[in-house]
């Protein structure tokens, strides 16, 4: 076996998120006044963060006083709100399941703050991945490596022997500061062309197909 430890972003990747964020994303700014965003604009913020995602949601020159209010508000919104319309995408559950079979660990790493992270990981994949990291005080952001690598520790995973699965630019750059290979996916929310140019060691197109790749690489 060529890889015997597979972390996983979840955004995108495992989850297709993108109705709840948009909903909740959209309350807070109707709330404050400002204009609402599409999905496919709210599509294109995603991958970096919550932070990132209000800010660039918000109009240019809106204050720190007005960002760190609708941030707090965003959160709170999308912790009740979650789960209303999220759901694996078609194959990840089955693949989870055959690469335990296979004796793979697994792991999410994620930028969504670690909390929501843990629920949804609970909610969604309980008892088929053994780590879930998210962004905290402690694990700073992708793309830096804090998350990735703390879940190598706790799975006693190798570099040589991690794969690291995303669907986005900042996930081939956090394999490279982690020093593993990457697998972006063109069904999440980026387009092939991006992860093309970031440099993934693999582009897949089901989930399926990981399966060939942790096999024999």
């Amino acid at each position: 076996m060529v890889y015997d430890t597979v972390i996983f972003d979840l955004d995108g990747t495992l989850l297709n998120t993108l109705m709840d964020l948009k909903d909740s994303l959209n309350y807070v700014l109707g709330k404050n006044g400002f204009p609402e965003r599409t999905a496919r604009e709210v599509r294109g913020f995603l991958g970096n963060g919550v932070r990132v995602l209000l800010k660039s949601s918000l109009p240019e020159g809106t204050g720190e006083a007005d960002m760190e209010r609708c941030l707090a508000e965003f959160k709170a919104r999308y912790a009740l709100h979650l789960r209303d319309k999220t759901c694996p995408y078609d194959g990840v559950i089955s693949v989870l399941k055959a690469l335990a079979k296979m004796g793979v660990r697994t792991a999410i790493v994620s930028n969504k703050f670690d909390q929501a992270v843990k629920l949804l990981s609970r909610e969604y994949f309980d008892g088929l991945v053994e780590s879930a990291v998210g962004e905290s005080e402690t694990v700073r952001r992708k793309p830096s490596p804090d998350g990735v690598l703390a879940a190598m520790k706790e799975l006693r995973g190798k570099r040589e022997t991690t794969l690291y699965v995303g669907d986005s630019e900042v996930d081939v750059e956090t394999a490279k500061n982690a020093g593993v290979k990457c697998a972006g996916v063109t069904w999440g929310f980026r387009d092939r062309g991006v992860l093309e140019a970031a440099g993934a060691d693999y582009i897949i197109d089901r989930p399926e197909e990981l399966l060939e790749i942790a096999a024999a690489g």
